[in-house]
């Protein structure tokens, strides 16, 4: 039985000699010591990837060597026997490296049984024949050798580096080494179980590594399992408190003590991958200089932090602290994360300044008392960067400090040299970065060290330019955050109140985790005490540390109301109390006490969350400033720093609600608002509540994400989308769609309309006409709500003409103002569809049938319901008063778009039917999109003017924007001409194709060209191939010397260039050429696929199309980016008439006008239908185009 049950563990993390270890070993305090024998074998089963798994394929071994961060200085078989004395012995294939001993079942293992730090071995020691002791401080490990040489060569091994660690002074904690013992230095740390075993684990997440131990007390001794490079890890959420960390090797599961806890682990997995994954190369650079190995505050070794602005590398810990400070002090970002920040002039003003001549300045007077080291806590930190960076207590003072304008020549003189130690002080004592330096031509000093050529000067100039200086404020540690008086507001009570916490509030918190405690509020600090007979507070909170205030909704904790309070250094409090009265009371006077009185206007609002966040908006978006924001219902109010009024941004109707990096990105129609997270805690919370109260919030109209128009987004798609795919198919609305696909389309919408893109091909006619039927059916309210419906009703009985149509245009002007516009819009849209009831068989009457009971609600028991809609319908024009301009602007957009649709059917080309376009800004990224409608009307350059604008980008001169067509399959681009229609490239767009707004970054050279050259035409030498037909014809491998020829009307191929020179003499034929296309029928595209292998990176990918749509496909290659650009700039001006670029193209940006994305609030693209109706329809309007009004 032993002998199978050791076959069945081969492979398991656990092997029989660490299970008798356990068995003769002193059991610790905590009972997971003990490991259960049975279980023991199926973790392999449970939790092994299979070899066919999508995760793993081929050796481990490879990926093993992949993921080694430590070279292996030795490795080989020895036989493990326990320390007690055991005469079982297991052979265990052994691995010493610079950190660790670990011993493996197999040479193959990735995770091994143990491993012993080698910081913790005290001696190596010989305990007879083959045999050797590894003793640490707890604990001995027993090994024996196949023979003395092999033992003595492991044992002088191993005694050589643990002397040399002695030596160089590196028991301090090893980059590869959790922080053994110290709890502040871990990420997350805790037991968890491991599915397969009955006792918990001893978990560690740091840095980027998940270690394993038995129990707390191996974890304080350092002596563990095993651990897990997360550069290979995948974290996968199970069920309500098990999660999986997956590797290639092995898939670990794991469960928590509650759905928080999980939570937790989760998070803390997920960031160790990230900084697993993140790029070291700037931190290795920054890390050749020995004083920026160790973090400038606390000593931490391999700090990957740094503040940009004060030049200094820091610690992970210390990092999160000077977070707290605000980015007008030190602006933090990541090493190894923030990769774009990271300029080469940046790295190369670490390295020179850096930690070393940083705290020359920062750190020159620090008494040793008051430093702190690795160990130190969050507090201690907190108050040693304070008094450090915030008021400057410790810094070397320059000679010239209190004479500001003395201090202003220094910098400008400085500024000049490379003496950045001495900009540093005279910037950080006071010297102004932008004071004028009398000179208009160079008037600030960045202009000064851009002139003298010092690009690290002005790097450091940059990164300061708004940096406040240190100052310390009489009377208090602490400078205040404004320097306004706050009003004094006193207040006092009983709160419940819950310990502070570092997350947001996911879970309800009972009635038990609150504690009962006597709270005051006086002189701008709110202090909590055991009861209302101490006079000693357990905690306070001053008023201009709070940076956001909470009101939750009723029942959110154990208590009926409850409020949070967020402070600077990254805290939550939470209080609650049964009286919503005396909540309210608390509320208004904490935010009285710390919202700045310019921004008093938002205390009358009745909000559900307050405070001051960092913003970025108009025309400047280099400065993020401070602004005071509330949050009521689905408004977000702001007062901007800039500003004395307040502003409001209605959520609901916002075009686009993104997060980019660290900000929250909310555009408008005309402004777009960026949101910055400078604290995480607070940031999130907004982030939450800005997505809720911008997303659908009932089943109400008024409830519903809406347009500019004040029209639902769901019923805008779906109106769109059947006017654009649909008003010719017939039976539409009383066809129903798939009943699955309606109520997945309805979820989606009611999800987030805004992100939904319905697109011919992707959704059926008849499950979007359905959608829109089931969603005015389930309104809560109806359209046209319980107070009025009866009165419509009654209208519709009314026998006099005149009088019918009064009580209507009353009653529409009774509704509130949604559902007036959601009708007006609906009723467009029925008016529409009836006008082509020759094709699609849904007259007006047909259409009051389907739409009376939906609308009304009344399930056809009121035939009056119908009436009301025929009517509504066949006097649309009367009771809406639409003016003829409005109805003939509709149709000339409505005659242009059949006419394209009309060349597209008899092309043969598929049309998308979806007309709202994915535009990408720079790059293709989520937060790089904006959705646009394209009118038929649109060029290349309206549409980058659109963007650009959209995006409050200013084109500076000689910058050349352009909208640019990708192709993702040939990894090849062209830039559109900006005199383009975008319209018709959109339809022949592929689904790996897109289109993006950059920079022409060669336009300049190839303009420079086109005017330098002497002849229109171009010729020379450049590499050809062919891509292979259908037919298996033309060119299959290789790239082939051809010389070309491109005139205004065509581009010509020569096998040889002697084919020219050679045969001048001859008759005309001998100068025929090979190949001949015409110019107007190629599209060039810049770039060739890689696989092509092509002879070098300066091609084009070329596609010709004739008359009859017989298509070819080539690539061309020139030795030179000049040539390429001489190339292609030749192939515009041939092709657009020499007109390469426009003369005009600010004047134009200037004088466009904005347009509405919707015109007489009707959507203008029409819809599908066989080429003769479509031309029957186009003729129609082309003779009279104001038939429609004349029907009604």
């Amino acid at each position: 039985m032993r002998g199978r049950l050791r076959s069945e563990r081969v492979n398991s993390l656990f092997s029989e000699d660490e299970l008798i270890e356990d068995y003769y070993d002193q059991p610790a305090a905590n009972d997971s010591s003990c490991w259960n024998d049975y279980g023991l074998s199926t973790l392999q089963s449970s939790g092994t990837v299979s070899r066919s798994s999508s995760m793993h394929s081929g050796s481990t071994e490879g990926l093993d060597a992949s993921a080694q961060l430590l070279p292996i200085i030795k490795a080989g078989w020895l036989d493990k026997n326990p320390p007690q004395g055991s005469y079982i012995y297991q052979k265990r294939w052994v691995k010493l490296d610079a950190d660790y001993l670990r011993y493996f079942d197999s040479e193959k293992d990735t995770y091994s049984k143990r491993f012993i730090p080698v910081t913790s071995i005290a001696r190596v020691a010989s305990i007879g024949d083959q045999k050797f002791e590894v003793i640490t401080n707890n604990r001995t490990f027993a090994f024996r050798a196949e023979s003395d040489a092999d033992r003595n060569e492991w044992m002088r091994t191993l005694q050589q580096m643990v002397d040399e660690r002695k030596f160089k002074g590196l028991n301090r904690i090893s980059l590869f080494q959790p922080p053994t013992g110290s709890l502040d230095s871990v990420d997350k740390c805790g037991l968890l179980e491991l599915r397969g075993f009955k006792n918990k684990l001893y978990v560690v997440v740091a840095g980027d590594k998940v270690f394993l131990y038995k129990n707390a007390e191996d974890y304080r001794q350092g002596i563990g399992i095993t651990y897990i490079e997360m550069n290979v890890g995948n974290v996968k959420d199970v069920d309500r408190r098990g999660f999986d960390l997956t590797t290639p090797y092995r898939i670990f599961s794991f469960s928590a003590d509650s759905d928080q806890e999980k939570d937790e682990w989760v998070e803390a997995m997920q960031q160790s991958i990230a900084e697993a994954l993140s790029n070291s190369e700037v931190a290795e650079k920054i890390w050749s200089v020995e004083a920026n190995q160790f973090c400038a505050d606390c000593g931490s070794p391999k700090p990957d932090w740094a503040s940009v602005n004060l030049c200094v590398v820091i610690c992970k810990r210390c990092a999160g602290e000077h977070r707290g400070l605000g980015p007008s002090i030190t602006k933090v970002r990541s090493l190894k994360m923030d990769r774009k920040v990271w300029t080469e002039e940046l790295i190369e003003l670490f390295c020179q300044v850096g930690n070393c001549v940083a705290n020359q300045f920062w750190a020159a007077n620090v008494p040793p008392s008051e430093a702190i080291h690795v160990a130190s806590g969050s507090q201690e930190r907190r108050r040693f960067l304070i008094a450090k960076y915030k008021e400057g207590k410790y810094r070397r003072y320059h000679p010239l400090f209190g004479n500001q304008e003395e201090l202003n020549k220094a910098l400008c003189a400085t500024v000049t040299t490379s003496d950045l130690a001495e900009t540093q002080s005279l910037v950080f004592c006071g010297a102004e970065v932008s004071c004028f330096s009398g000179d208009p031509d160079f008037p600030n000093p960045i202009a000064l060290a851009e002139q003298a050529g010092q690009k690290l000067q002005m790097e450091f100039l940059l990164h300061n330019k708004n940096s406040e200086i240190p100052r310390v404020e009489a009377g208090s540690s602490e400078e205040k955050h404004y320097s306004v008086i706050l009003p004094s507001v006193t207040h006092n009570g009983f709160l419940y109140k819950t310990p502070s916490m570092a997350k947001l509030v996911h879970e309800r918190k009972s009635r038990e985790e609150f504690s009962r405690r006597w709270c005051t509020l006086n002189d701008s600090i709110f202090s909590y005490y055991e009861n209302d007979r101490n006079a000693v507070p357990n905690g306070e909170i001053k008023m201009e540390e709070i940076v956001c205030l909470v009101n939750n909704p009723p029942d959110t904790h154990g208590f009926e109301s409850t409020f949070e309070v967020y402070i600077e250094s990254e805290r939550l409090y939470l209080f609650g109390l049964d009286n919503p009265e005396a909540i309210r009371k608390w509320v208004k006077s904490i935010a009285k006490s710390f919202i700045h009185p310019r921004a008093d206007e938002l205390l009358r609002l009745d909000f559900e969350r307050i405070g001051r966040l960092q913003y970025k908006g108009g025309l400047n978006l280099e400065r993020a400033k401070e602004g005071w924001f509330a949050l009521a219902q689905s408004v977000l109010y702001a007062f901007f720093e800039d500003s004395d009024k307040e502003e409001a941004v209605h959520l609901k109707k916002l075009q686009e609600l993104s997060i980019q990096g660290d900000s929250l990105v909310l555009v408008e129609r005309r402004r777009t608002l960026y949101i910055q997270g400078d604290r995480k805690l607070d940031f999130l919370g907004w982030v939450a509540a800005i997505q809720k109260a911008a997303g659908c919030s009932g089943d109400t109209l008024s409830e519903q994400q809406l347009t500019e128009s004040d029209i639902p987004v769901i019923v805008d798609r779906c109106i769109d989308y059947i006017t654009q795919c649909g008003l010719t198919s017939e039976g539409i609305y009383r066809k129903s769609g798939q009943n699955s696909k309606t109520t997945s389309l309805l979820e989606m919408l009611r999800k987030d309309a805004r992100r939904v893109r319905l697109k011919e091909g992707e959704h059926h006619v008849d499950d979007v006409s359905n959608t829109l039927k089931r969603f005015f059916r389930d309104l809560g309210d109806g359209l046209f709500t319980k107070e009025f419906c009866q009165d419509w009703l009654k209208a519709a009985a009314i026998e006099n003409e005149e009088e019918k149509i009064g009580q209507y245009r009353q009653l529409l002007s009774s509704l509130p103002m949604v559902n007036r516009a959601t009708v007006k819009a609906l009723i467009n849209h029925l008016y529409r569809v009836q006008y082509f009831s020759e094709m699609n068989q849904m007259n007006t009457h047909n259409l009051a049938i389907v739409f009376g009971p939906t609308l009304f609600q009344t399930d056809g028991k009121d035939y009056k319901a119908g009436r009301v809609v025929e009517d509504l319908i066949s006097r649309y024009v009367v009771i809406f008063s639409v003016d003829e301009q409005e109805m003939r602007k509709q149709q000339d957009e409505i005659q242009a778009i059949i006419k394209m649709r009309i060349a597209g059917s008899s092309s043969g080309t598929q049309q998308a039917g979806d007309f709202i376009c994915t535009v990408y800004l720079e790059e293709k990224k989520t937060e790089a999109e904006q959705h646009i409608k394209i009118p038929a009307t649109m060029t290349a350059e309206e549409l980058t003017f659109e963007i650009l604008d959209r995006r409050k980008i200013e084109t500076k001169e000689k910058e050349y924007w352009s909208c640019f067509e990708v192709n993702e399959r040939e990894e090849a681009e062209r830039p559109l001409h900006y005199s383009e229609k975008v319209l018709p490239i959109l339809h022949s767009l592929g689904t790996d194709s897109y289109l993006v707004v950059k920079k022409q970054l060669s336009m300049e050279n190839m303009l420079i060209y086109l005017a330098s050259r002497v002849s229109d035409s171009k010729h020379g030498m450049m590499k050809f191939r062919e891509e292979r037909n259908l037919l298996g014809l033309g060119l299959s491998t290789g790239f082939h010397d051809r010389y070309f020829i491109l005139n205004n009307s065509c581009l010509r191929l020569y096998k040889e260039v002697r084919s020219l020179k050679q045969r001048m003499p001859a008759v005309e034929t001998s100068h025929r050429p090979e190949k001949e296309w015409p110019v107007k029928n190629l599209k060039v595209y810049l770039g060739i696929k890689k696989k092509l292998r092509p002879p070098s990176c300066w091609g084009f990918t070329v596609f010709y199309e004739n008359e009859k749509h017989e298509k070819q496909q080539w690539y061309l290659c020139c030795d030179t980016q000049m040539e390429l650009r001489e190339w292609f700039a030749s192939f515009l001006y041939v092709q657009n008439g020499g007109n390469v670029w426009p003369s005009e193209s600010s004047k134009v940006r200037a004088s466009r006008t904005q347009q509405d994305s919707r015109l007489g609030n009707i959507s203008l693209i029409p819809l599908r239908g066989n080429e003769n109706e479509m031309r029957n329809s186009v003729a129609a309007f082309a003779a009279d185009p104001l038939t429609l009004l004349r029907n009604v």
